[in-house]
């Protein structure tokens, strides 16, 4: 594990990154409000994602200061900004810069990872959103996402699912819209998170080869 200290705006932001030997590729985790690179959920799908060779980069998008300001968990502009400065640090770096680059996000980091896919296109080789809020990225940039998306919510994450399927209706991209059988939101049933991350890592396997 490397613990990195990436510039964005005028801050730095703490994260970690992993890369397995002859990686495939690397994905940027972009978290929900309230949480960090500490996520257990992330860190979770982090270690079966590395299993299968993939590299991964957890960080914060805020810094502690600014997390303690409400507001700014749910700027979606701003959260957009830090994962485009972390992905640019990332495709400079001479250990990553030769590597696919892929966006897992969840929560409003889901919007994040979009907004920011919709402006690198090509760049950004696929896309999952794990129990996220797409719509919050907004119908110019669900239009213009370009990557492979995968959207992966709990069967039982009433609510989330309808706006998961106004955002899928949206996007003009390779995508797929998968249901886990008796998740909720958070993904706590037995079994249910384990699903999602190897949905997550068969979607990452195929597109960052």
């Amino acid at each position: 594990m490397n613990p990195v200290k990436i510039p964005a705006d005028s801050v730095e932001l703490s994260g970690e990154l992993v890369l397995p030997p002859a990686a495939s590729g690397v994905v940027l985790f972009a978290h929900g409000s309230g949480s960090s690179r500490f996520s257990p959920r992330n860190t979770f799908v982090a270690n079966v994602l590395q299993q299968q060779g993939i590299g991964t980069l957890l960080f914060d998008l805020l810094t502690r200061a600014e997390d303690q300001d409400y507001t700014m968990r749910f700027d979606i502009d701003l959260l957009t900004r830090r994962l485009l400065a972390a992905t640019a640090w990332l495709q400079a770096d001479p250990k990553t810069k030769s590597l696919r680059t892929g966006y897992f996000g969840a929560s409003t980091g889901a919007a994040a990872a979009l907004q920011a896919a919709a402006e690198m296109g090509n760049n950004i080789a696929a896309v999952v959103s794990r129990g996220g809020r797409p719509d919050l990225a907004g119908e110019v940039a669900l239009s213009q996402v370009i990557a492979p998306t995968l959207l992966i919510v709990g069967s039982a994450d009433y609510g989330v699912i309808e706006l998961n399927e106004q955002a899928y209706a949206l996007m003009n991209c390779e995508k797929k819209l998968m249901l886990v059988p008796g998740a909720t939101h958070l993904f706590e049933e037995p079994g249910t998170l384990e699903q999602a991350a190897q949905h997550a890592a068969n979607w990452f396997s195929k597109y960052l080869q």
